[in-house]
């Protein structure tokens, strides 16, 4: 059993699907989890559960908020143990309205400067304001999180329906974040070695939320375990890089997928 108890965790995007499978996890182990989300509505309900869970609506993309979330935790916490950087943006083939806005040829700068800043520039502004706490602290871990298309193209083929015609169209820009993620996390590795910070990165396959059928086929016939990922595949990983069970891997990119990056 890894020991968490006591540790102060920081989780942005810790509302989303992932976020609050992990937050609940950690909280059973021991640890306060303080979660940043720009989701208001989730936020209130989740913040009646439990007393090791504090939750702050916050802007990842607004260096003023986030200034003021690293005040709020010095004063009341004095340390931070861990960060886990989750927060993003991805659309979901689930209801996308405009599919050919999506592709290449199409997708506008806009868009792309959106996702760019939101899956990659907030991990770096993240670290930079929470990861300087640990850099005095002279102890911490980092995690990431990139995804299974950080490190290989997105297949389109599975958003394809019965007849072969495309539902979706995976943007440009994710993918480009997501690899971005990976050689930042190597970067810090690197960086705050000597300051006793271990800076990992996660890569996680697609993981099922309700998607249409046809998806969820295509996805999990790619896949060696033949199914999709669900929240709790990604606790046991987690837990690891919390701990100090992992004090000797930093700078390296755990791949959580089921087999998608196999074959």
């Amino acid at each position: 059993m890894y020991s968490l108890k006591n540790k102060i965790i920081l989780i942005s995007g810790g509302a989303g699907l992932i976020g609050k499978e992990i937050s609940k996890t950690l909280v059973h182990h021991g640890c306060t989890v303080i979660v940043l989300d720009i989701k208001k509505k989730e936020l209130h309900n989740l913040s009646k559960r439990n007393e090791k869970l504090f939750y702050l609506q916050c802007n990842i993309n607004n260096i003023r908020q986030l200034g003021k979330a690293k005040t709020f935790i010095i004063k009341k916490f004095k340390k931070i143990d861990v960060l886990i950087n989750l927060a993003a943006i991805n659309e979901s083939p689930k209801n996308i309205k405009n599919i050919k806005k999506n592709k290449f040829e199409n997708y506008s700068l806009n868009d792309w400067n959106k996702s760019i800043q939101t899956n990659l520039t907030s991990v770096f502004m993240l670290c930079k304001t929470f990861g300087s706490i640990m850099a005095k602290q002279k102890k911490g871990s980092i995690i990431n999180f990139s995804s299974i298309y950080g490190m290989v193209s997105p297949d389109q083929s599975i958003y394809l329906d019965k007849k072969k015609m495309p539902f979706y169209f995976k943007n440009p820009a994710y993918p480009t974040a997501k690899g971005g993620v990976i050689s930042f996390t190597k970067f810090l590795a690197s960086y705050w070695g000597d300051k006793n910070i271990r800076v990992n990165c996660i890569s996680p396959g697609g993981i099922e939320d309700n998607q249409k059928k046809i998806f969820i086929k295509n996805y999990s016939q790619r896949t060696i375990l033949k199914r999709m990922g669900r929240p709790n595949d990604l606790n046991g990983i987690i837990k690891l890089l919390c701990s100090d069970d992992s004090q000797y891997i930093t700078g390296t990119n755990l791949i959580v997928d089921g087999g998608w990056t196999t074959i």
